[in-house]
């Protein structure tokens, strides 16, 4: 054998006793770490959508952003429940507003959803939004109905409010009723006299 091959033999075995030098370790230790750091999944893109917001409704929504996944893409945002009742679900709307012909696509969801009163909380919706985005669009989100354990808020005239504000017409100020809720109320205690 040439010296180099047995000077390098000697660097990457640490002399004769047989066993893997330190610095040979410490070579393989920083390829693995190199490795799994490369194989990191990329940041997933985001869209950003703009929210047509309902004073009248015990739900604030903000940071709202459709994620991309395998299967579509997922509503993210930020919920802050004003009311002192806990929050169980939403309705919203989300409008798809092209760029090019101003065409629409209005698309409604159901949401379950657990906010304590006074709690604020970014979620991540977990039913997918089946889109074909090509970038030009606009986006907008408007929530349609709130459940809580002891009520129910819900627009009025909820699409043509939404229709009105993509169009520019922000005199149209939505409406909401507020119903007792009979399904999801807690049972109060009756006494027999």
């Amino acid at each position: 054998m040439s010296n180099n091959v047995i000077a390098l033999k000697k660097i990457l075995m640490g002399g004769e006793n047989g066993k893997l030098s330190p610095v040979f370790m410490s070579l393989i230790l920083a390829l693995i770490l190199t490795a799994a750091v490369a194989q990191e999944p990329p940041a997933q893109p985001s869209i950003p959508i703009d929210v047509f917001q309902v004073i009248e409704l015990p739900i604030t929504i903000t940071d709202t952003q459709l994620v991309k996944t395998r299967g579509g893409y997922l509503l993210k945002c930020r919920i802050s429940n004003d009311s002192e009742f806990q929050t169980l679900g939403v309705r919203y709307s989300l409008a798809v507003i092209e760029s090019i012909d101003g065409a629409k696509a209005v698309i409604s969801r159901n949401e379950g959803l657990k906010l304590a009163q006074g709690q604020t909380k970014t979620v991540t919706f977990k039913t997918p939004i089946r889109l074909r985005l090509t970038g030009g669009e606009r986006l907008v989100l408007m929530l349609e109905q709130v459940v809580s354990t002891d009520y129910v808020w819900e627009v009025m005239k909820a699409k043509e409010a939404l229709a009105a504000y993509i169009a520019g017409d922000f005199s149209v100020v939505p409406r909401v009723m507020r119903v007792s809720n009979q399904v999801d109320a807690p049972i109060r205690e009756r006494i027999i006299y």
